[in-house]
């Protein structure tokens, strides 16, 4: 490897049979990007085509090789990761997963604000990480267990106010969809929606049918991380 810790390596792609997904890792240590490296070449529908070890090289290299999928440490030298996913934000091709030894609830929020697809901690287990590449490349959203209550606090408290009817009328929301979207965003059970708006808990279910086909979402985390993105919620 290069002996300059910053330095951008690019890598040739393997030639595989099977689709691959093509990676950018970024992150200032070496030794742990080669870490990632080694663990992601070791599944065959993944391939590493680059990295970088600070902020303003990961902007360079994706916007050169234009991957799949980068994986983003939060805190690099000359750029934080937050700030290069702020530069990254017109690369809809390129799908973002952020990696941090620890995340703030406002971190989180400015992450998924800035087009993050995943968050996951550098702590977690290698399956998890796998777990979280595959679901994000297939256009899902992923967090790890460990820092959903962080990113429900993030929900809850950080997403900016926005017209109630400007947000209805955008994805032909009800004012019913929007109100039990903004329980969800707020942690609540369908239990606990259907007693607050005494419905029952299949009439619950049956308006998240809705709204997930309207948003084209799949879960309640993605449901609150859409949310998050196009301000239907606010907290007024």
């Amino acid at each position: 490897m290069n002996g300059n810790p910053h330095s951008i390596e690019t890598l040739e792609p393997v030639d595989k049979t099977v689709e691959t997904t093509r990676i950018v890792i970024a992150d200032d240590h070496p030794i742990l990007r080669e870490s990632f490296r080694r663990l992601l070449e070791a599944e065959p529908d993944l391939c590493v085509i680059g990295e970088a070890g600070d902020g303003v090289q990961a902007v360079d290299t994706v916007r050169r090789l234009k991957p799949d999928l980068l994986l983003l440490d939060l805190v690099m030298p000359r750029q934080s990761g937050l700030e290069a996913l702020s530069q990254l934000g017109a690369l809809p091709s390129t799908r973002t997963v952020v990696l941090a030894a620890v995340i703030e609830k406002a971190q989180v929020a400015q992450a998924f604000q800035l087009g993050a697809r995943g968050v996951v901690l550098k702590a977690s287990a290698t399956e998890l990480l796998l777990r979280c590449i595959r679901a994000v490349t297939t256009g899902r959203y992923w967090v790890g267990h460990e820092i959903v209550p962080t990113v429900v606090e993030a929900l809850r408290d950080l997403l900016p106010s926005s017209n109630a009817e400007e947000r209805q009328n955008r994805f032909s929301l009800t004012p019913r969809e929007t109100e039990i979207i903004a329980a969800v965003v707020s942690g609540c059970t369908n239990k606990d929606i259907a007693l607050q708006f005494s419905l029952s808990q299949q009439t619950v279910k049956h308006h998240l049918t809705n709204i997930f086909d309207k948003l084209g979402v799949s879960t309640r985390l993605e449901l609150a991380l859409f949310a998050l993105n196009h301000h239907l919620v606010s907290n007024d």
